[in-house]
């Protein structure tokens, strides 16, 4: 896999996992008694604990993997399940429990700021989230792709901030039937990823033949 395809697999794998749109709705339940202003602070502090957290654990994910002795196809197997669930919910525009549960989001409604948690945790970077950032710096076998990882959660992290600030202001695009529309297809191509990983893991431990590069 050459470093451009690799950027590709990165950036869109993590966008569609996070999947900040999708947040919005609990986003602006959750501070619809703040102001503008602290909205766009708790967004911004949510962004940032969100790429923090991804950037820790694609670099200690692999350690914490031999120390464990887990093997990466069998946590290929893990998280392609855990995306499968995320996906299906999503292609069905319903709210995925693997990523918030309804105790966590009442929780929030409850609390003064939601920065931290649930909106930067679980609801960015969750264990679908955290699952493709390991797997995907387990594919990085050189420093360039490891830079090409850090920067596409950098960007993540970026372009959930400008969705959640867009949100905020109350932009007219981000209407309920554009995130359903929007939720359906990033659920599919999440489920599509999911099997990917899938597929990459069978064929390490040599049950499947390497698929032929389309």
């Amino acid at each position: 896999m050459t470093t451009a395809e690799y950027a590709l697999l990165a950036l869109s794998s993590l966008f569609v996992i996070v999947d900040p749109i999708a947040a919005v709705p609990a986003f602006v339940a959750m501070t619809s008694d703040n102001s503008p202003g602290e909205r766009l602070r708790m967004a911004r502090m949510a962004s940032v604990v969100a790429g923090a957290l991804l950037l820790v654990f694609a670099v200690v994910g692999n350690v914490l993997f031999r120390l464990l002795g887990i093997t990466i196809p069998a946590f290929q197997m893990a998280g392609s399940v855990v995306l499968l669930l995320v996906a299906l919910d999503m292609v069905r525009a319903q709210r995925s429990r693997v990523r918030q549960t309804d105790e966590e989001e009442a929780e929030g409604r409850a609390k003064e700021d939601v920065a931290i948690t649930p909106l930067a945790v679980p609801m960015l970077a969750g264990p679908g989230a955290i699952s493709t950032v390991i797997l995907l710096h387990a594919k990085a076998d050189d420093w360039p792709k490891r830079v090409v990882l850090a920067l596409a959660i950098v960007s993540v992290a970026v372009a959930s901030y400008w969705t959640f600030a867009l949100a905020s202001r109350g932009s007219r695009w981000l209407t309920p039937i554009a995130m359903k529309v929007v939720e359906r297809i990033m659920g599919l191509l999440l489920a599509s990823i999911a099997f990917q990983f899938l597929i990459n893991a069978l064929v390490e431990l040599g049950f499947v033949p390497k698929p032929p590069v389309p």
